[in-house]
């Protein structure tokens, strides 16, 4: 992504915030309770003067009650049962370098999104618990490299092929321990059990 296009990218992520949270008739307060994201950080978000990180991005959307991928998906998007690569939105946490592409088509009444992620060597990127997304459940296949995964209090150390069933709102840790970048697929399933 070049330079402008990123600022661009950026700056509809803090709109998409703003109009989300005044759509479901949320204060910055009201946000900041339901994400554990604090009240200053959001508004600074909003305003782009800062960018979120994987996780705390992560935290909003559960609290306006979206995945990842919804959120990334337009309002005003044509709903097609296929999406091509091309058109597949990515996003790249400014913290790790973490690289998120939302591969499953948006809004065509699914519970399931699927996505897919390249996570540098030595990287690591960590959701805290969130009641928000408690009930809902993942997914992680390793396509490529190394992972070492903990959720709750266990540890899973991963390899190419392998593939761990997780909750979401527990709160996780996908770290990459190896020299080479990792290639994940993530399958999650939004249905509170």
């Amino acid at each position: 992504m070049m330079e402008n296009e990123t600022g661009t990218f950026e700056r509809s992520i803090a709109e998409r915030i703003k109009h989300l949270r005044i759509e479901g008739n949320l204060t910055l307060d009201q946000l900041a309770s339901a994400s554990g994201v604090s009240r200053a950080m959001i508004s600074r978000i909003e305003r782009g003067e800062a960018s979120p990180t994987a996780a705390l991005l992560a935290r909003i959307c559960a609290a306006l009650g979206l995945s990842l991928s919804g959120f990334f998906a337009e309002d005003d998007e044509v709903v097609s049962p296929m999406v091509r690569g091309a058109d597949q939105p990515t996003w790249q946490d400014p913290e790790t370098g973490y690289i998120r592409r939302a591969i499953s088509p948006p809004r065509v009444g699914s519970d399931v999104d699927i996505v897919e992620v390249h996570l540098p060597a030595h990287a690591r990127v960590s959701f805290p618990p969130h009641t928000a997304s408690r009930g809902m459940t993942q997914y992680v296949w390793l396509l490529e490299g190394a992972l070492k995964m903990t959720t709750g209090d266990e540890e899973y150390l991963m390899s190419a092929g392998d593939c761990l069933f997780m909750p979401v709102g527990d709160g996780h840790a996908f770290h990459n321990p190896s020299d080479t970048a990792a290639r994940y697929a993530v399958v999650l399933d939004q249905r509170k059990r």
